[in-house]
C-alpha cells in the first residue's frame, strides 16, 4: 500500500472529524486506503451510494484534514467499488418466509357466518373461485378479532387445495411486505424483489393500514398493485377502517383500493356469537350444554378471540374441579368479566353518524373543502371524537386529511363554546351520541 500506513489513515479521520464533523458519517470507518501515489491517495469505497455522497460532499474536507497530517500538498481519489462481495444468503422473499404459516382451522368449513360477515365471506369465497375475475381488489376491515384474518387464511386453503399446491399465492403482513422491500434495497435487490412480487397470481396482505407510514414502501406498494391490477391478477388487502378511514394514506392508493370490493365486518350477534361458541367448542370436541354457550355468548360481547378465550376457561376450570362443563363452573370461570360489554365507539362510527345526519360524504369530512356545509360537520366530528374515544388531537387530526393537533383543538373549543350559548346545538350533539350509543348496543 505504498507509504501511506493505516496509522496515518487513522489520524486523517480524526482530522476529519476534528474540522468537519457535519461531514463524518459511521461508516467512514469502513473506509480502505490503497495506496498513495504520486500525491495521490487512493480510497476503496464499499457502496456506489458511499461513493456519490464522498465524491459530492467530501471532497476538499478530506483533502484538507490529509494535507493536516501529512504535511504535504497531497488529495484523496475514492476508488469506487469494483465488484461487490456477493452475499450467498438468499433473500427472504425468496425462502418463502414472505407467506405466513396459516392456521390448518382457518378454513371456510370452519369460519362462523352471520349478518354481521355474510359479504365479507362470500365475496372471498368467489375470490378463492376466480381469482382476478370478480372484486378485485377486495377490501375486508372490521377490528380486531372478528375475522379477517380467518377468510384470508381460507382463501389461501382454497387456493392451494384447488390449484394442487401451485400456483404463486402470498401471503404476507403489511410489515414483513415493507421489511423485504428494506432488506431488498440494502442489498441491491429492488429488481428481484419486483419480479417477485409483481408476477404474483394472488397477493394477500394483512393490515395494509400500516403502510400508510411508510413512505418509500408506499410508493413501492402503488407500482405493484398497478402491475397486478393491470395483469388481472387477484389482490386481497385487509385493514382495521376502510380506505377512507385510514389516516394519511395517500387519494390515489384510497381511490384504488376502492375499485373493487369493500366488504366490512361487524361485531357479531348474540346468535352469531353463539355459533362461533358451538365451533369452537367442537374444534375441541368439547360438547357443552346450550345453557353455558348462551352464558358465554352474553358475557363476552366484543370478538371473536375473545370468545375463544373464554370458552379455554371454562374448558380449564372444569377440567381442574374434574367434572362435567356447567352453568355454575362457566358463572365461576367467567365471573371477573362481569357484565355483557360492548365495543367502544370508534372514530368512523362518529363520522358516518355525523355525515349521515348533515347529508354529506364522508369524503368530504376528510377532503380539503372549508366552506361552512362543510366545516362545521367536520368540527362536530372533532369535538365528539374529544368526547367519546380516547384518540389524542393529532390521532384524531390525522383521520380529518392529516390536519394537525392545532385544528382539533379550536374545533373541540369552538363547539363546546357554541354548545354553551346554543342549547339546540347541544341536543343535537346529545342525540348524535344517543345514535351512536344505540348503533353499539
Amino acid at each position: 500500500m505504498g507509504n501511506l500506513g493505516y496509522r496515518t489513515w487513522s489520524d486523517i479521520l480524526v482530522a476529519l472529524r476534528s474540522q468537519a464533523p457535519e461531514l463524518t458519517r459511521p461508516w467512514f470507518s469502513t473506509l480502505e486506503p490503497l495506496d498513495l501515489d504520486h500525491g495521490v491517495i487512493r480510497v476503496g469505497v464499499a457502496t456506489a451510494a458511499h461513493h456519490e455522497y464522498l465524491s459530492n460532499q467530501c471532497q476538499t474536507a478530506f483533502n484538507r484534514a490529509a494535507q493536516s497530517v501529512t504535511g504535504r500538498l497531497v488529495t484523496v481519489e475514492f476508488a469506487p467499488p469494483t465488484q461487490p462481495r456477493p452475499d450467498e444468503r438468499p433473500l427472504s422473499f425468496e425462502e418463502g418466509a414472505d407467506d405466513l404459516l396459516l392456521d390448518r382451522d382457518y378454513t371456510f368449513e370452519n369460519f362462523v357466518t352471520g349478518p354481521e360477515n355474510r359479504l365479507a365471506h362470500a365475496a372471498c369465497v368467489a375470490v378463492a373461485e376466480s381469482p382476478g375475475e370478480v372484486y378485485n381488489p377486495l377490501f375486508i376491515h372490521g377490528a380486531v378479532g372478528l375475522g379477517k384474518t380467518h377468510l384470508l387464511q381460507a382463501v389461501c386453503h382454497q387456493i392451494h387445495a384447488r390449484n394442487h399446491g401451485s400456483g404463486k399465492v402470498a401471503y404476507l403482513s403489511c410489515e414483513t411486505f415493507t421489511n423485504h422491500y428494506v432488506e431488498a434495497i440494502e442489498r441491491g435487490a429492488v429488481h428481484k424483489f419486483r419480479q417477485h412480487y409483481r408476477h404474483m397470481d394472488v397477493l394477500i396482505i394483512d393490515d395494509i393500514q400500516f403502510l400508510a407510514a411508510r413512505e418509500q414502501s408506499r410508493e413501492e406498494f402503488f407500482h405493484t398493485y398497478n402491475t397486478l391490477y393491470q395483469s388481472h391478477r387477484q389482490i386481497i388487502l385487509s385493514a382495521d377502517e376502510p380506505p377512507n378511514g385510514i389516516p394519511s394514506l395517500e387519494d390515489r392508493l384510497v381511490s384504488r383500493f376502492n375499485w373493487g370490493l369493500v366488504a366490512r365486518i361487524d361485531l357479531p350477534c348474540l346468535e352469531t356469537r353463539m355459533a362461533i361458541v358451538r365451533k369452537k367448542a367442537g374444534l375441541r370436541c368439547a360438547d357443552l350444554p346450550e345453557d353455558v354457550v348462551h352464558h358465554i355468548a352474553a358475557t363476552v360481547h366484543s370478538n371473536t378471540r375473545e370468545l375463544e378465550g373464554a370458552l379455554t376457561r371454562v374448558l380449564a376450570t372444569a377440567q381442574q374441579y374434574g367434572g362435567a362443563v356447567t352453568l355454575d363452573i362457566a358463572r365461576q370461570a367467567l365471573g371477573d368479566l362481569g357484565p355483557a360489554r360492548s365495543r367502544q365507539i370508534s372514530i368512523i362510527d362518529i363520522m358516518e353518524v355525523v355525515s349521515e345526519h348533515f347529508s354529506i360524504r364522508l369524503a368530504d369530512l376528510q377532503g380539503k373543502r372549508r366552506n361552512r356545509s362543510v366545516a362545521f360537520p367536520r368540527q362536530v366530528c372533532m369535538r365528539l371524537a374529544r368526547i367519546l374515544t380516547s384518540l389524542s388531537f393529532e390521532e384524531i387530526g390525522g383521520y380529518f386529511g392529516g390536519r394537525d393537533h392545532t385544528t382539533v383543538l379550536h374545533a373541540d373549543r369552538t363547539i363546546g363554546e357554541l354548545c354553551s350559548q346554543n342549547v339546540e346545538l347541544q341536543q343535537t350533539l346529545d342525540d348524535l351520541t344517543a345514535k351512536l350509543r344505540q348503533r353499539l348496543a
